[in-house]
């Protein structure tokens, strides 16, 4: 368990359903390779990665500091892997997920309950106080699926840049509401972070960089180089609103490593606790002893029911409808025979577009017929009803579709899901059209070329309420980012040490696997950092 002293998001290995190798997975990846975190001996880092080369391996990362290499090795040389005398250790690559304001500028109710403006506008008057701690001149990192810089909220907001080259543009609009919350600007419109537009951010995009649905993982390597770029660009608070199931050696040492670098890391509990159940499973990278780990409660101080209990937990903060910034789009169109209908992709749909002759599937609910090949390169058009919606896109990928437009069957617009279990999403765009749409479809465009566009271009200035301990933790980021500001001599340890000691007690007296310490709170954190 975490100690409280003054001394010092979907985890599963993937098997697609449809189609071998559609997904990339831990350990059964197309081909039967598997990606892996490679652990070698001081030394033999050449030998390693020559035995790599011969074996046709392909080598992602190289992290040096802890002698970790991270490959996709082809299946005939994994035997050969394991037992080199060199590696002292092979594991799986573990996969890491993810987890309209009105007129004028909203305080979204985390923000008092954290005790931030209490720092920053003891006022309320909404300016901020002089002389005050605001975050300035603290740099936080948020690893997620990237920023919508272009966002009002955003403007003047110190965004000191990012990686890869499209950490500016977030189709997933996860990163861009976490990021909200640390640091959108205190000025007349939508909402105000924990440090009101001052902390300054650095932003790495690991999520929606190739496909929609991969808003819902990344690699455990491709987490530690994004935690290392964030210390490389000399983040003193590392963000990362995700996580997944199974521990790894490798990014254990990583997260060990940014601590002794005086970096704090902050991470989500994750989503996968019971009400009934009084312990969950861990969950990583917040469960290192090396990450803070964040609980979700509600405007009432109550455990979110979906926050993850073990004896892990830290610290608790604001995660359950939780209004940030978010970059809304407009709906995507299906056109056939010259005329345009609005539809709504689904949520983790391949972002993708496609053409070819519309034909009714009705229900969708049923696989065709074996030797049936009437949706072979088709349009599929399906009635919602009798199968959820990811059933219904499967079976028009499992007959040869190209894409599935499904219609209501009541009126009003489709705004649907196909869940986050990558291992039965199929690789197709899969849009939704009101009933009427889809009746009109049916009738006047079966056998015309149809085309329909998942590509949400998420550009548009938009506020959202999300739940999630996704949202909790950039509470504590932020908090941590707002008072360190005070003094950034303060080490890591300090300040950790202090938002632990100075929570306010939920639950249990004392220090439970639900709420950790308590509520973070930064007045008190900044009070007990100044020995106040």
């Amino acid at each position: 368990m975490k100690q409280k002293t003054l001394v010092g998001a979907l985890g599963m290995s993937l098997a697609l359903t449809f189609v071998a190798g559609a997904l990339p997975v831990e350990s059964n990846a197309a081909g039967g390779a598997e990606r892996v975190l490679i652990k070698y001996r001081v030394g033999s880092k050449g030998l390693v990665q020559a035995e790599l080369k011969r074996s046709n391996a392909q080598i992602h990362y190289a992290f040096d500091n802890i002698g970790v290499l991270a490959a996709t090795v082809p299946a005939q040389a994994m035997r050969g892997l394991r037992n080199n005398p060199h590696v002292e250790l092979v594991e799986p690559d573990r996969i890491r997920t993810p987890a309209a304001a009105p007129a004028g500028q909203t305080v979204p109710y985390g923000i008092d309950m954290v005790q931030a403006r209490r720092v920053w506008d003891g006022n309320r008057d909404g300016a901020i106080d002089p002389g005050a701690p605001t975050g300035e001149g603290i740099l936080t990192c948020v690893v997620d699926s990237g920023l919508f810089a272009g966002h009002e909220d955003f403007q003047g907001v110190n965004v000191v840049g990012g990686y890869p080259g499209d950490w500016n543009v977030d189709n997933c609009g996860h990163g861009t509401h976490v990021a909200g919350t640390v640091a959108a600007a205190n000025n007349s419109i939508g909402v105000v972070g924990v440090t009101p537009g001052k902390t300054s951010l650095y932003i790495v995009k690991v999520f929606g960089n190739e496909r929609q649905a991969n808003c819902a993982w990344t690699y455990s390597s491709t987490l530690i180089n994004a935690a290392n770029r964030c210390q490389q660009a000399g983040a003193k608070v590392i963000n990362m609103s995700l996580g997944g199931s199974g521990y790894s050696r490798g990014e254990d040492l990583a997260f060990r490593a940014l601590e002794r670098a005086g970096v704090l890391n902050v991470a989500a509990a994750g989503n996968h606790g019971s009400p009934t159940t009084p312990t969950d499973a861990y969950h990583y990278p917040a469960s290192y002893n090396s990450v803070v780990q964040v609980a979700a409660i509600d405007d009432r101080r109550r455990l979110a029911g979906f926050s993850a209990k073990n004896d892990q937990t830290e610290l608790a903060a604001p995660g359950v409808a939780v209004l940030s910034t978010y970059p809304l789009g407009p709906a995507a169109p299906v056109v056939s025979g010259g005329e345009s209908y609005p539809a709504i992709p689904m949520e983790n749909t391949e972002a993708a577009i496609a053409t070819a002759p519309l034909v009714s599937g009705g229900l969708c609910n049923t696989p065709l017929p074996a030797g049936n090949t009437s949706w072979q390169g088709k349009m599929v058009l399906c009635q919602r009803g009798a199968a959820t919606f990811v059933a219904k896109a499967g079976n028009v990928f499992l007959g040869g579709g190209v894409a599935a437009i499904i219609y209501n069957n009541v009126a009003g617009d489709l705004n649907g899901t196909l869940g986050d279990d990558l291992s039965i999403i199929p690789p197709i765009p899969v849009v939704g059209v009101t009933q009427a749409s889809g009746e009109d479809l049916l009738a006047s465009h079966i056998g015309h070329a149809t085309t329909v566009d998942s590509r949400l271009p998420l550009n548009y200035q938009g506020y959202a309420l999300n739940s999630g301990t996704s949202m909790a933790t950039p509470h504590v980021s932020g908090v941590a980012a707002l008072v360190w500001s005070a003094n950034p001599s303060w080490t890591n340890s300090q300040v950790r040490a202090a938002l632990n000691v100075t929570a306010r007690d939920l639950g249990a007296s004392g220090y439970d696997s639900s709420f950790g310490w308590g509520l973070v709170q930064a007045e008190d954190a900044l009070g007990e950092l100044r020995g106040e």
